[in-house]
Formats: structure tokens, C-alpha cells, sequence
């Protein structure tokens, strides 16, 4: 017990650090993103502490940070504005029916990780993953410039003049002293250290430039001062529970869904890769979920993990769930009892920490690597990276593993060969070289000549692997066409399913399937440690 507690407290100082670093950053991404849905700062606000929580205590990923998102933001746009066209004037129906839809989100999220879906993130592939995280940073990139805005009374405008140079010059200080603190000491946490500086600088200065409180004023908010969150009884009472409700919220909730499991398994394996160690896919969905289900209960947005945040937390020496369960806790007593200090932070300083964490996500190693990659790869990497600017994480991702998939495809599908030999007896032997699955059907036929073939043919499959359905139809139609012709087919080597199928499909298998084969290769081949002992007999 007491190895178990040291190994936990030997981190504590970062974690809390970084855990505070986060919430600070948090603040004007829970509050920007929120914004961005058509909802109250403190819907965005709640949101993040709820779902950093929870997820912080039972996900699967330590040191991963989730909370209200711009990839979940931008879907909820047009569920607010369409339930509140549904309800009168004023009565912001469109609210509720954004948090039933995110609790829904959070059901299905659940039922993800009860069927165990979370592995399936193994099947995405690393230019997938790279093209990914190098749009996530573009992104973030083009997030942070409409902090370069001021509200002018009715619009928002570019900054000029002084303004602008003071919040250039803001920005640049805090990514150097990010930069360069590094290299002087560990011990402290570069990011936290560079927003207190920058805000020391802005407060004492007096400087006319962006703050928290204003960025939130501008938007159409009142501050940050709130109250601990409430449960929502008026779901229940002003979103009907029918057949219609479930048509009209299912698609938000089944794209909400799919968007923030991708966004959080994605930045859930680039964490596992930083910190070289394994995170729990499946009990990740089951945290995001039941997340989603409280926060949406409780007057959230709903969110996902952040890959921003979670960048600064593992680079500010966040490893544990202390850190998330610091940031969470600490965002909450911001929104209770902080909320006039937080609001004098400068966005300059949070501009230029979101702009390192732009530098640290991209991988810069891409563009080394265009040149001794397959072109195939190259595209999947860079439309992915567009994609995931232009619309959303979700179809981005969906859309490079389908590239890679077919690319895969295509590419096994030209590696069908067929060894032809003559045996003394006159029977034709093909030897089958490759996978046969639906796309390699076209070459399989091909390589047969049926019309000319002898009395006897011999397809033998040891070498060869039957994929599908597609290819079993083929082999099927195949001893048909001999069959026809009135010459004999036997088939070797076939793999025992394949055998199972063809045998149900039709009982005259039976009589073309060859059962006992005495082949040394079948032998090694299905007895491998048996070829090792072997080897094991000779001494070299």
C-alpha cells in the first residue's frame, strides 16, 4: 500500500501544476466553443468541468484531458437553431433539446464500450494518424486568430495599430518565455509561469488589450460568476419524449457520438505515444459516455477529449489523474469564487500558449518524409490533414481509412499468381500464390484456361489464402465451368472454413475437395514448432 501511494505522490507537484495550467487554458476554449453553439458561456463551462471530471477519474487514458469542443460545437449549431425554431419566442427551447440529444450522445457512446468497439482504433492507420494530428493543429491555429478581433459596438473587426502590436508582441513574449524557460530549469511549469507573467505585465501596465472578461462581454455573455450546476428537470418537461423527438435528435446524437469517440481514441493513442505507455480504449468509451449522460443532466454542452489541453498537460509534467481531477476542480471554483481574477487574464497569454501547443502537435516529420513514403500514403496523409479543416474530425478520419483500405485493397489484389506445371499422368496443376478475397477475383479467373485445359485439373491452395464470401463464389463458379467442359477439378490446401462453406453450398464438393493430402509442406505449415524442433536436431 504504501509503494502504491509513493509511485502516485512522486508526480503530485506536476500533476497539480499542470492540472492548473489547463484550466486556465481551458476557460476561453469551454467559453469560445460555446459560443460557437449557440449556447450560454456557462453551458460550455459546466460542460468541462463535468466531463474533465469524470473522465479524469474513470477514463482510460491518465493524464488526458476532455471537455467541451470545437469538433462537437460545430454539430450542435444547427440542433439549437432547429429547436428553437420548434418552441415560441424567447423560450430557448433549442437548449433542452441539445442536452437530451447529448445524453443520448453519451448512451450510445456507452453501449461503444459495452460491445467493446474502442479497439477498433488499431485499424486506423499511422498516415491517418499524422494527417489527423497535423489538422487538429491547423485547427487550433485558425481558432486562435480570431482572438486578433475587438468588438466595435455592432461587428467584429481586426485589430490595427498599437492594439494589434501590443497583442503581438503579448503573444510572442509568452512562446518565448515557453521557449526558453525549458532551458533553464524543469521544475517549473513553462506555461503556467508565462500566463502569470503576461498577466502581471497587462495588470500593473494597465494595458488596453483582450482579457477573459471582455472576450466573454463581447460575445454576448454576462462573466463568468455562477452557481454549481443544476439538474435539468425541464428536459423533461418541455422535451416530449415521442417517436418525433428521437427522429429529430438520433442523427445529432449518433454524429455527436462518433465525432468525440474518434477525436478522444485518436488523442488517446498520441498520448499513449508520448508517454510510452497504454491507455484503455473500451473503458474510454464507457467514461466519455457516462460523461456525456451527467453533463447533459446536469446543463452541459456535452464534449470529448481535447487534444490541445491534453498536449499542454502532458507537456507541462501532467501524467496522472490528479492532474485532469486539479483542472476540473480548479475550473469550478474559478466559475464560483475566482471568476473576477480569472476574467483579468490577458488572451495574448492564451493565445500564445495554444501557438506552442500548435508547434509541439504538428508533425514536422511529414514533410521529411513525403519522398520515401508511397504516394498512396501521401495522399491519404494530406487529405486527411484538409479534410479535418474543411469539415470535421469525423469525416476526415472515416475518409482516410477508406482511402487506405481501398489502397490496401488494390494493392493485395494485383498479388495473385498461379504456378502452372504438368504432372506425368496429364493432370494440370495450378499453384495459388496470394490472398483471394473479392478484389483478386478477376486476376483468379483469368489465370485459368478452362476451354483447353486437360481431362484433370488441380488447383492447389496451400499458398494461397480464401478471404471471403466474394471468393468462395469464385472458386464455386470456377469448378462449375470445369464441370461443364466434363473434366475432372480436384482443390488441395483449401483452409477449414472455406472447406465448411463450400461443403453447405453444395454436397458435390465433397467429391472435389482432396481431405487427405500427404504433403510435407501442408505438414510444416500447419505444425510449425514441429519444423523448429527439426531444426533444433541438425547442429551447425
Amino acid at each position: 500500500m504504501t509503494e502504491f501511494i509513493r509511485k502516485r505522490a512522486a508526480n503530485a507537484k506536476n500533476d497539480i501544476l499542470s492540472g492548473i495550467t489547463v484550466a486556465l487554458a481551458l476557460v476561453p476554449e469551454a467559453v469560445a466553443f460555446a459560443f460557437v453553439a449557440g449556447v450560454d458561456p456557462l453551458v460550455g463551462l459546466y460542460a468541462a468541468f463535468m466531463i474533465g471530471l469524470i473522465t479524469s477519474v474513470f477514463g482510460g487514458r491518465p493524464g488526458m484531458i476532455s471537455g467541451a469542443t470545437g469538433a462537437l460545437a460545430v454539430v450542435m449549431v444547427s440542433l439549437v437553431a432547429e429547436g428553437n425554431a420548434m418552441g415560441m419566442e424567447g423560450e430557448n427551447l433549442g437548449l433542452y433539446y441539445l442536452f437530451a440529444t447529448v445524453i443520448l450522445m453519451g448512451l450510445i457512446q456507452m453501449l461503444a464500450g459495452v460491445f467493446k468497439l474502442g479497439k477498433f482504433v488499431r485499424l486506423i492507420p499511422h498516415p491517418v494518424m499524422m494527417g489527423f494530428v497535423n489538422g487538429l493543429a491547423i485547427v487550433i491555429f485558425l481558432a486562435q486568430l480570431k482572438m486578433f478581433k475587438v468588438f466595435d459596438g455592432t461587428d467584429f473587426i481586426w485589430l490595427q495599430g498599437d492594439r494589434l502590436y501590443i497583442m503581438l508582441g503579448l503573444v510572442v513574449l509568452t512562446m518565448g518565455i515557453m521557449f526558453g524557460l525549458p532551458k533553464l530549469t524543469k521544475k517549473l511549469p513553462e506555461a503556467l509561469v508565462a500566463i502569470l507573467v503576461v498577466s502581471a505585465i497587462v495588470i500593473f501596465g494597465d494595458l488596453n488589450v483582450a482579457t477573459v472578461g471582455s472576450f466573454i462581454r463581447d460575445g454576448g455573455g454576462e462573466g463568468l460568476k455562477g452557481g454549481l450546476p443544476q439538474f435539468q428537470t425541464d428536459i423533461f418537461n418541455k422535451v416530449p419524449f415521442n417517436f418525433t423527438t428521437l427522429k429529430f435528435i438520433f442523427p445529432y446524437a449518433l454524429i455527436l457520438a462518433a465525432v468525440g469517440l474518434i477525436e478522444s481514441l485518436m488523442t488517446l493513442n498520441l498520448v499513449d505515444e508520448l508517454t510510452e505507455t497504454r491507455g484503455d480504449t473500451n473503458r474510454e468509451c464507457l467514461a466519455q459516455g457516462g460523461a456525456n449522460i451527467v453533463t447533459g443532466l446536469f446543463g452541459g454542452m456535452g464534449g470529448c477529449a481535447m487534444i490541445g489541453q491534453s498536449l499542454i498537460n502532458i507537456k507541462s509534467g501532467g501524467r496522472t489523474r490528479l492532474s485532469g481531477i486539479t483542472a476540473a476542480v480548479l475550473l469550478l471554483m474559478f466559475i464560483l469564487f475566482a471568476s473576477s481574477y480569472i476574467e483579468r487574464i490577458p488572451i495574448a497569454a492564451l493565445v500564445g500558449v495554444m501557438f506552442m501547443v500548435v508547434v509541439g502537435t504538428f508533425a514536422w516529420s511529414s514533410f521529411g518524409i513525403m519522398n520515401k513514403i508511397p504516394l498512396s500514403d501521401v495522399v491519404v496523409l494530406i487529405a486527411v490533414s484538409a479534410l479535418t479543416v474543411i469539415f470535421d474530425l469525423a469525416i476526415a478520419v472515416i475518409s482516410g481509412v477508406i482511402i487506405s483500405a481501398l489502397v490496401f485493397s488494390w494493392e493485395n489484389a494485383k498479388r495473385i499468381r498461379a504456378r502452372k506445371r504438368m504432372r506425368e499422368d496429364g493432370t494440370k496443376v495450378y499453384e495459388i500464390w496470394g490472398p483471394l478475397f473479392f478484389g483478386s477475383i478477376i486476376a483468379f479467373n483469368d489465370k485459368f484456361d478452362v476451354k483447353n485445359d486437360p481431362d484433370h485439373v488441380e488447383i492447389d491452395f496451400i499458398e494461397s489464402r480464401v478471404s471471403d464470401h466474394s471468393a468462395i463464389e469464385a472458386i464455386f463458379n470456377l469448378v462449375n465451368k470445369y464441370e461443364v467442359e466434363g473434366k475432372s477439378i480436384k482443390l488441395k490446401h483449401l483452409s477449414e472454413d472455406c472447406k465448411i462453406l463450400l461443403y453447405k453450398s453444395s454436397p458435390k464438393f465433397r467429391e472435389v475437395i482432396v481431405e487427405d493430402i500427404d504433403d510435407p509442406r501442408c505438414h510444416l505449415a500447419e505444425n510449425p514448432e514441429a519444423f523448429t524442433k527439426g531444426l533444433g536436431a541438425y547442429k551447425l
